[in-house]
């Protein structure tokens, strides 16, 4: 399992280690059916009064799986020095070594195992986990409560919202009801479902602490907060309501001792949902894009911009010919409503645009030099497209992709300032790269700028991605740009 330090310890609550793949993106013509989620977006009922969640629990309980990956650690090795060398008995096993203080030999690759919990959300199959329960995992197996084992497949994962899809081939499934998480109260009674510490399905009760919580270190976060017991292996576990629907991923908690001290973290089932949705259909996460940085509005920056109440984002800066430019936005504007809901902060903007559509015409209100103006933008989809996104490596081989576990985004003026670009450089940032990848161990990483790709010019991602696809050799040629020169990197994907 997976520790993640926030403030005092941060603790991922479950799971396998890192093993990342990427997902295979589905083309046109063999896209699978939409997701058949049963959604119940009625408020709960907050009527007191109840003395036993026992009927919910026997509702709810076969919803909820344990999930076992395993996978192999690469590269394992034995190092020691001469003199343990010279003994007879490491010498029966790992012979002479000539030369040097040190000796090493490659040892047979041990399997990593890993657990952690998932929730069926459809009849035919499909169901949800954290990411980083499956990260890098050859192999996913679900047992539910009834005692059936399924291996499962690995529809897609999202790191930065730290949700996964699962998929068994089974049918008439129990199939959890969802909630709509915007509609979640403080102080609503939860349950959390799932199999910490591997001792079983375990069922602990709580309420909402808070909700809107950030910092967790993902990219798009908008946590549920609460006091329900979420130990390690409860992660990808079920947190429902006191209807039994479901409202959240378990996710992490805070802790000093590494297990439950009343803080746990569950992602929405809203951002769930919509993470899920778009990995079935398109193979990866389509998001929104406006074009702005943000930034949270605080009582000094309020004052300055004449601005009386402190919710809502401040727009540093509009990126050229970006949907945010062409509706007309400004450096100073305070972003207040999106889509007619108010907005909190940046993060919660940030995370709204994300999980709007592209192509969507979208609503603001807009606070400009102290009065109030409605704009209406039209989103692009976020840039930074996976360069390769499969779910296997054996799938990877037969794909026609090249440069499989790359990620790349475009060069705008935001990257420029930071990566310190010459003004008229034009390629493909890399935005990613896996560290298990063969373009990781050709030297490719964070930050350097595609230039070429088999001797063919790359202007931007879309560039990038194209001549990445349908290719016949796994050896691919770059000319990449970093720390002000350009150099030629061979990336080898061939097996053996």
């Amino acid at each position: 399992m997976r520790w993640r330090a926030i403030a005092i310890a941060l603790l991922l609550a479950g799971g396998a280690g890192a093993f990342t793949w990427s997902q295979l993106q589905a083309r046109e013509d063999t896209r699978p059916a939409p997701v058949k989620l049963t959604v119940n977006d009625k408020p709960v009922s907050r009527e007191t009064g109840v003395t036993s969640f026992a009927p919910v629990v026997k509702k709810v309980t076969p919803s909820v799986v344990r999930v076992f990956v395993s996978a192999t650690v690469k590269n394992t090795s034995f190092q020691g020095s001469d003199e343990m060398l010279d003994h007879p008995f490491f010498r029966r096993f790992f012979g002479e070594e000539p030369g040097g203080r040190q000796f090493r030999r490659n040892m047979p690759a041990p399997k990593q195992h890993g657990m952690g919990s998932g929730v069926i959300v459809t009849k035919d199959g499909y169901l949800l986990t954290n990411n980083h329960v499956i990260d890098h995992a050859d192999e996913v197996k679900v047992a539910m409560s009834d005692g059936r084992e399924f291996t499962a497949k690995v529809v897609g994962k999202d790191p930065k919202s730290d949700i996964a899809v699962l998929k068994i081939d089974a049918k008439d499934l129990p199939a959890i009801e969802l909630a709509d998480s915007e509609q979640i109260e403080v102080g609503d009674v939860v349950l959390a479902i799932g199999n910490p510490f591997g001792v079983g399905q375990t069922v602990t009760s709580g309420i909402i602490s808070a909700t809107g919580r950030g910092r967790l270190g993902l990219d798009y976060e908008d946590m549920i907060q609460t006091d329900a017991a979420i130990n390690p292996g409860n992660s990808g576990g079920a947190l429902v309501d006191a209807e039994g629907r479901l409202i959240g991923i378990n996710t992490a908690i805070l802790s000093r001792s590494g297990g439950n001290q009343g803080i746990g973290f569950a992602v929405p089932a809203n951002l769930a949902r919509s993470v899920m949705e778009s990995l079935v259909k398109d193979g990866r996460v389509v998001r929104g894009f406006m074009g702005v940085n943000i930034q949270d509005l605080t009582p000094a920056l309020a004052r300055e911009f004449g601005v009386k109440e402190t919710g809502g984002a401040l727009v540093a800066g509009v990126t050229a010919r970006s949907p945010a430019e062409k509706a007309g936005l400004r450096d100073g504007d305070v972003i207040t409503e999106f889509k007619g809901k108010p907005v909190r902060d940046s993060r919660y903007l940030k995370l709204q645009v994300a999980q709007t559509p592209p192509g969507t015409v979208v609503p603001l209100k807009v606070l400009r030099d102290g009065k109030t103006k409605s704009i209406e933008v039209t989103l692009k989809e976020l840039p930074g497209n996976q360069l390769a996104s499969n779910n296997h490596e054996s799938e990877a081989a037969d794909s026609g992709e090249a440069l499989e576990g790359v990620a790349v985004t475009d060069v705008d003026a935001a990257t420029q300032q930071q990566l310190k670009l010459p003004a008229n450089l034009s390629g493909a940032v890399v935005t990613q790269v896996d560290p298990n990848s063969a373009a990781y161990e050709a030297g490719l990483r964070e930050g350097d700028v595609i230039l070429e790709i088999n001797r063919k010019p790359v202007k931007n991602a879309e560039d990038a991605v194209e001549l990445t696809q349908n290719v016949k050799d796994k050896r691919t040629l770059l000319r990449v740009w970093n720390a002000g020169a350009s150099r030629y990197v061979v990336v080898d994907e061939h097996k053996g």
